[in-house]
This record gives structure tokens, sequence and C-alpha cells, in this order.
């Protein structure tokens, strides 16, 4: 049993040195072909960066957008039901003001771009695998890493911190939605505890946070869509562990940053 026991976590342990390998050399060349490439000539492929920024971001808005307002309701009706007691309705703005820049509009629109985007990429990078088209880009002497994986990095980069800076205000306008014509907020007071209450560290921890979501769901994205194997049956599977991991890495990413910047 022990010797079972221990070549089970030995095996575990090298899977993980394997693919922590794996996905270090996947980051260095992404980084290769969008930063010292371009410095020697050889261009960036920049129209279908801004194709895939549209996809991921422009597009993502009508569903984050309506989420986040949603969300903003939801922290402002449950905030009231304690506040309310207290007779400190007025502090709802601040609740809801610091939660949205701070948490929740950077977390949620990360889940949400996971979900539509993230699962877009492996699945498009995983049929072209199972279709041999990464093979012929290859033989055609285009690298895959800068004719796929370069344009959606760029484009992912920008995206999730460009969305979340919206989602932010829908997320603070549907609080005030919610605390104006339901908790009953004088309007005027709450426009002013919300300015009142932040500051710029706050837009600073959720545009940080939004800049490595967009990193971590685009590199786990990439590198599940290349690791298909099996034909459709495997592009699904990959496509599943693409969504599950994103969101593990968010959460884990979301926790770092919010301890460092409590102690910073």
């Amino acid at each position: 049993m022990w010797v079972n026991l221990a070549g089970n976590a030995g095996r575990w342990a090298l899977n993980q040195l394997a693919i922590g390998a794996r996905v270090s050399v996947l980051m260095v060349e992404t980084m290769t072909w969008m930063v010292v490439a371009p410095l020697r000539g050889k261009g960036l492929r920049l129209k279908s960066a801004v194709e895939n920024f549209v996809e991921f971001g422009v597009r993502s808005l009508p569903i984050v957008g309506m989420i986040c307002f949603l969300v903003g309701v939801i922290l402002a009706l449950q905030s009231s039901y304690t506040l309310g007691k207290w007779g400190a309705n007025r502090f709802i703005a601040t609740l809801v003001a610091v939660s949205a820049l701070r948490e929740m509009a950077p977390l949620m629109t990360a889940i949400l771009i996971t979900g539509r985007s993230g699962s877009a990429i492996t699945a498009e990078i995983g049929t072209m695998k199972v279709g041999e088209e990464i093979d012929a880009l290859e033989v055609m002497g285009l690298n895959p890493i800068k004719y796929l994986v370069v344009p959606k990095f760029m484009a992912m980069l920008l995206a999730v911190p460009c969305v979340t800076v919206v989602a932010m205000f829908i997320m603070i306008f549907g609080g005030f939605f919610a605390s104006v014509l339901v908790v009953g907020v004088d309007p005027s007071m709450y426009i002013e505890m919300t300015t009142q209450s932040l500051v710029e560290k706050d837009l600073v921890t959720g545009l940080v946070k939004s800049v490595f979501f967009g990193i971590a769901i685009c590199w786990v994205g990439v590198y599940r869509g290349l690791q298909v194997e099996g034909g459709a049956e495997g592009v699904g599977k990959q496509t599943t562990s693409s969504v599950v991991t994103s969101i593990f890495l968010i959460i884990i990413v979301d926790l770092f940053f919010t301890v460092l910047f409590y102690f910073v």
C-alpha cells in the first residue's frame, strides 16, 4: 500500500512538473514573439489582435453588464438588510462601490469571460490541432505561437481590464438603482457617499487583478487547446478542463492580490 501511495504521489508530482515546464515554455515563446520579435522586424498580427479584442471584449459587454448590474442590485439589497437595522443605509453606497472596484466587478468579469471566451480559445485551438491545421501552419513556415497565440494574448490582456472598468460603473449603478428605488436612499447622498468612499487604490487593485486574470484565462485556454487529443471528445474534455482550471487560478490570483494589497 505504501509503495503504491508513494508511486502515485511521485507520478503526480512529475506530471505537475511537466505541466509547469510546458506552460513556462509557452509563456516564454509568447513573450518572445510579442516583444522581442517585433523589434527584429518580424511584426505583429495587429488586425487579428483587434478582431480578437472585439470578440473577447466588446461582445462580452452585454452579458457582463447585465450580470454586474444584477450583482450591484443584490449587494445593495443584502447590505440594506443589515445596515437598515442600525439606520445606516447611507453606507450602502460605500459598501457597493468598494466591493465593485476591489473585488466583485473584476471577479465576475473574469469568470464570465472565462466561460465565454476562454473556452472558445481552447475549442478553436483544439479543433485546429485535431484537424492537423497547426501542423499545416508549421509546414507553411508559420509559427503557431505568433499566428494563433500572440493575437489572442494581446487581445485578452486589453479586453479584460477594459470590460472590468465598464463593469465597475455598471455595478455601482445597479447599487444606486436598488438603493434609491427600493431602499429609499436619497440620490444625492448616495452619489456623495460613493465619491467620498473611493480612493485611487481601489481602482488600482481591481485593474491589477483584471490584468492577471486575463493572463491566466488566455494561457490556460491556449495550453488546454494544445493538449487536445482524440478528436471531438478530446476537444470537449479539454474545454471543460480549461474553464475549471481558469476559474481555480482566478480565485488563487484574487486571493494573492487581496492579501498583497491588504498589507501594502
